[in-house]
């Protein structure tokens, strides 16, 4: 039995496929003007490599229709049935006839657009779209309109040659209702200057009133000025005009392999390094992306920048650059850029570097611990939180040739006041990037070292108090002992400055980790539960330690009634654990609630008991006092 089969051709819904530009391609509307400047520039482009003295103009005109015509190579009809009906056909990729003759075919890298979807985006403001074009492939090339509509159809008619006397191509769009919010004449000029403002042709929009406005602009790195103050001064201008800020100052980008040219400005406020700074990048001079994120290394996340590049690929939408080797390449080249200027900055500008460093201190953090150079170069400059204040670290260890650091703020504020009385140096490395680099301090920095802090260290500089101070306070420390214990936390008696601080609770995170794992451990079940036990370890208890000197601790050390003394043992490991600043657990939260209540019942109770004995010695037992007779 012998099989038929038949070849069939893909049927487009052209309003489904608008439909899904509007919505998923394109990021809004506003894309179809972009769209249609693009062509024109790319046909300008063309008809150059035939003619390159032909004019380069393209002019917007607004009103109740949208006209955009431009001077470039036109289309013949047989152009008009290949590109303008076939959709995702492309003059500009194609490999044979058409628009592609030799001069052409050399100037494809120089179009923007490669897709041949563009003019598709004027369906998602308009239902009808008239193109009427005179090719500059012949001198008696015909005129020919084509008129599109969102429903698919299309119709081709060819016009006297007085209609359009030289080559070139006008389109028309008359708006739909829900489009006229984008066609209005002052969002035409505002859309314009947006993507067209550094196109390298002649761009004017004209309103219904005759007005014309040029919109295209010399790009301040390509100007030439009288001084290089001149020039500042200018990139200063175009950052607050584009950006809103004026810059700390300014690093000018060439990339002359991948075509690239621009600017970095350097933000004048600190910003957060999980927010992904919005670099506008132009491709041939028409605006790509305002928020091309991808351009620069995370850490660079103190500059904005403007670069025109020839040599960076976009995506289908055109409006991100596609990532490839090319883009890696040009990420690196652009950060090794920025290293040189931080660089140039502390051989030439130490008062700039100053005042960078004050802003972005945690960006130089981030970029100079992967950067040796640079590492040893800048890290004396940069301010870390410590026991002395914020200073930088060349300054601290000039005090402090041992530096101990934490690994968390937590910890830090636990034994900072300690720590400075007794005249330890200590580092809070719980911030991003802080451990690792005080770790590096002795690499640049013989004779320091630097250890991470143990909260034994601290104990060893708490003296200690007289055998008969801790023998008379043996009793409340029992109570405080066992009371305090059921938290894996040790109670000891010590003395240290300042005295104005009952308590000092030493922790570390391994004895946390251990905390936590006995926790789930005791409310887990089978398998869980085992595996959680056997992965105790012998980490070391956290510690309470009781201030001698303070006189709150000194009256609770002869506490005698166990109510009373639990209470207070509780209250004091309450106290310790706030000023640790750390989450506190279930257990703890119930802990202090138990521990205010308990000290209230107590200050009542003894309140009604001093009351109770004033009245017995006003007169009487169960009944007022006697009335004096007079």
């Amino acid at each position: 039995m012998s099989q038929h089969q038949t070849s069939h051709t893909f049927q487009v819904d052209l309003r489904g496929l608008v439909d899904l530009l509007s919505h998923h391609l394109y990021s809004s509307p506003r894309v179809y003007l972009r769209e249609l400047l693009q062509n024109a520039v790319d046909a300008i482009t063309a008809r150059r490599a035939l003619h390159p003295d032909a004019p380069a103009r393209i002019t917007v005109e607004t009103g109740e229709t949208l006209t955009v015509t431009d001077t470039g190579v036109g289309l013949s009809e047989k152009d008009v049935h290949t590109f303008l009906a076939t959709i995702g056909r492309s003059s500009k990729r194609s490999a044979d006839g058409g628009l592609d003759g030799t001069a052409i075919a050399s100037a494809r890298s120089e179009f923007i657009g490669q897709f041949g979807i563009g003019l598709l985006a004027c369906f998602v403001v308009a239902d009808e779209i008239t193109v009427v074009s005179r090719s500059a492939a012949t001198p008696d090339a015909p005129v020919v309109e084509w008129r599109g509509r969102a429903d698919g159809s299309y119709t081709i008619r060819t016009l006297p040659p007085h209609t359009r006397p030289e080559p070139g191509t006008t389109v028309r769009l008359t708006p739909r209702a829900d489009g006229t919010e984008w066609t209005r004449p002052d969002r035409v000029l505002e859309l314009a200057r947006h993507y067209g403002g550094l196109l390298r042709h002649e761009v004017t929009v004209t309103d219904a009133r005759g007005t014309a406005t040029r919109i295209d602009r010399t790009p301040p790195w390509e100007e030439r000025h009288a001084s290089p103050r001149a020039r500042r001064e200018a990139l200063a201008e175009h950052c607050r005009s584009t950006f809103g800020f004026t810059p700390l100052d300014t690093v000018e980008l060439d990339l002359p392999v991948v075509g690239l040219r621009g600017v970095a400005y350097v933000l004048p406020t600190a910003v957060s390094p999980s927010q992904r700074a919005g670099h506008r990048v132009h491709l041939k001079g028409m605006l790509l992306s305002d928020q091309a994120s991808e351009l620069l290394p995370d850490w660079a996340f103190f500059v904005r920048c403007v670069v025109d590049t020839t040599g960076l690929r976009p995506t289908a939408s055109r409006e991100a650059l596609y990532e490839d080797e090319t883009l890696d390449a040009v990420r690196e080249a652009l950060g090794n850029r920025l290293r040189d200027w931080l660089t140039g900055l502390a051989a030439g500008d130490p008062t700039l570097l100053h005042r960078f460093i004050e802003t972005h201190h945690l960006a130089v953090k981030a970029l100079a611990r992967h950067d040796d150079a640079l590492l040893r170069m800048l890290l004396p400059w940069l301010p870390f939180e410590t026991t002395d204040g914020n200073v930088t670290l060349d300054e601290f260890a000039r005090s402090h040739p041992t530096i101990l650091v934490t690994r968390s703020v937590e910890e830090f504020r636990q034994v900072a006041p300690i720590a400075a009385a007794a005249g330890l140096g200590v580092v809070n490395g719980g911030y991003t990037y802080d451990r690792d680099l005080v770790h590096r301090l002795p690499e640049i920095r013989s004779g320091t070292t630097v250890d991470d802090l143990d909260p034994a260290t601290v104990t060893a500089h708490l003296d200690a108090v007289e055998p008969a101070a801790e023998l008379a306070a043996a009793s409340f420390l029992a109570v405080a002992r066992e009371v305090i214990g059921v938290h894996d936390c040790d109670v000891v008696l010590r003395s240290f400055q300042p005295v104005t601080a009952p308590a000092l609770l030493l922790d570390n995170r391994e004895a946390r980790h251990e905390r936590t794992r006995s926790e789930l451990a005791g409310a887990g079940d089978g398998l869980w539960a085992d595996i959680l036990g056997s992965l105790r370890t012998e980490a070391p208890r956290a510690q309470l330690v009781l201030n001698h000197l303070n006189p709150l601790v000194r009256r609770a050390a002869t506490i005698t009634e166990r109510g009373l003394a639990t209470a207070t043992a509780e209250a004091l490991y309450g106290q310790a654990l706030l000023l640790s600043r750390r989450p506190l657990r279930a257990a703890e939260s119930a802990l202090l609630n138990r521990a205010f209540l308990g000290l209230l019942d107590h200050a009542m109770h003894d309140h009604a008991m001093h009351d109770h004995a004033t009245h017995d010695r006003a007169g009487g037992q169960g009944g007022p006092a006697p009335r004096k007779e007079p």
